[in-house]
């Protein structure tokens, strides 16, 4: 876990706080997740200032919007495998929190903190900032920030003259409060056929389109 980080514990009751869901106990990780959200927020507002130094205020918000919003976070938590390290309550494991977006972004910014409070400001932001790589290199130019992956997908098809995407919903799972929505998305033109899992369809929907982006985005 920690090489995952990039981060050793001096004190590992911070990593196991941080990924403890208040379903499951104290000390749980929603006071770590309101101090790594700021830090979450001012680390990606500094790498964007420093990225884009001609880039107004607008599209500079925009930017940082789309890598800190939760769905971002939780492909973050996917990526370091987080799931299986939560320590969840009785309900929510039951229920499939461990998969479930909001509980894996949560985990993430309290991640963070954890790595704050166990060294420092600038410790924390090395081992932070490669988390979120993927996704700096993945933003569309700042004239197109702000248009989710789906209005993108659409738009890219659309300029091309090529057939709209069709989304399917394929399994639909959980307790009514906690539901997860899997989603496929197919296109013709190029014949890309891509995944994506939510809290809501639309969510589900919305990472399809994104990953559908990806594979498009490979081939060029």
């Amino acid at each position: 876990m920690e090489k995952a980080l990039g981060h050793r514990f001096r004190r590992p009751e911070l990593l196991e706080q941080a990924l403890r869901h208040r379903s499951a106990g104290t000390p749980h990780n929603e006071r770590l997740e309101f101090l790594g959200d700021a830090l979450v927020n001012l680390f990606m507002a500094e790498a964007l200032y420093t990225q884009w130094p001609k880039v107004d205020e607008g599209a500079l918000t925009r930017a940082r919007a789309e890598l800190v919003r939760e769905s971002s976070l939780a492909r973050i938590a996917r990526d370091l495998e987080l799931g299986a390290r939560l320590t969840l309550g009785p309900g929510e494991m039951k229920s499939g929190g461990h998969r479930r977006d909001s509980i894996l972004a949560d985990a993430v910014e309290a991640l963070v903190a954890a790595i704050y409070l166990d060294s420092d400001f600038e410790t924390c932001r090395a081992a932070v900032l490669p988390w979120f790589e993927k996704a700096m290199a993945a933003l569309p130019p700042p004239n197109k920030v702000g248009k989710d992956a789906k209005t993108r997908l659409q738009e890219w098809l659309q300029g091309r003259q090529k057939p709209l995407p069709v989304y399917t919903l394929i399994s639909e799972e959980g307790e009514e409060h906690a539901r997860t929505f899997r989603v496929s998305c197919t296109l013709a033109q190029p014949e890309i056929v891509t995944e994506g899992e939510g809290s809501s369809r639309r969510a589900a929907e919305q990472l399809a389109a994104e990953a559908a982006l990806a594979r498009i985005e490979a081939t060029r």
